[in-house]
């Protein structure tokens, strides 16, 4: 697999799916737990990895 187009891409990119995915993991909180939790780790790797991106190009 290549990769390269997320190696190229903004950290804000990665910044904005965690927010997207925080704000649907609250909104479906009751109704899936599991999907909850799902979104809630996917929004912090996404988070993490703008994070790492971000120190990295400074």
């Amino acid at each position: 697999m290549n990769f390269s187009s997320i190696k190229n891409s903004n950290p804000i990119y990665f910044y904005f799916i965690s927010i997207v995915s925080f704000i649907v993991a609250n909104l479906i909180r009751d109704k899936s737990l599991g999907f909850y939790y799902f979104l809630l780790i996917i929004g912090l790797i996404f988070f993490v990895l703008g994070f790492m991106k971000r120190l990295k190009t400074k």
